[in-house]
């Protein structure tokens, strides 16, 4: 992550239209914006094309960042939007083909290790993704991206304090979904 000095400068360059200020500050924000999507998708292939969009979506809004977040943060605040909106965009359903529908596992519960995990994982994710959008945003920036809390609260516009109140309140939702979840 870059370190806030070096943003602006990247940022007021890329301002001046330097292409190649641009692609630093990617260098140092895809991975973890990358990584965001890869927890919040459970799926590589679209988090690399969520990731895609996140970039084309802050260099459109780049004119909108006042900078009272690190660039990071903002960008994280775009890449949990951009995937939100996948979530929630109407697919077309196509039927299974009947070759296909014999290579599909039988849905019977598996006990290895690893999908017991994965499970696990997709439980919370769901429920994390469940939240009001206030308390998602305060969990997936701390947790998810490793943002401090102060990191937070600067991008919110709102105390260190409240933010630890959202996130205390999120953590008292998420117990009581993934324990109905559980149960």
């Amino acid at each position: 992550m870059a370190e806030p000095a070096g943003e602006r400068v990247l940022l007021a360059s890329l301002a001046r239209g330097d292409r190649e200020a641009a692609n630093a500050l990617v260098e140092r924000t895809y991975r973890n914006v990358f990584a965001l999507l890869c927890k919040l998708s459970g799926n590589p292939d679209l988090a690399a094309d969520l990731t895609q969009e996140t970039y084309r979506r802050a260099w459109t809004a780049l004119p909108s960042f006042d900078g009272r977040a690190q660039f990071s943060t903002w960008l994280y605040r775009i890449a949990t939007n951009a995937f939100l909106n996948h979530v929630r965009r109407p697919r077309a359903v196509e039927p299974l083909s009947e070759e296909h529908e014999r290579t599909l596992p039988d849905g019977g519960t598996r006990q290895d290790d690893d999908a017991v995990a994965a499970q696990a994982h997709d439980r919370l994710r769901k429920a994390v993704l469940g939240l009001p959008e206030d308390l998602r945003f305060a969990v997936i920036a701390r947790f998810w991206s490793e943002t401090p809390v102060a990191e937070i609260a600067c991008a919110e516009g709102i105390s260190e304090v409240a933010i630890r109140k959202r996130l205390k309140r999120a953590y008292r939702m998420l117990a009581v979904v993934l324990q109905e979840a559980g149960s």
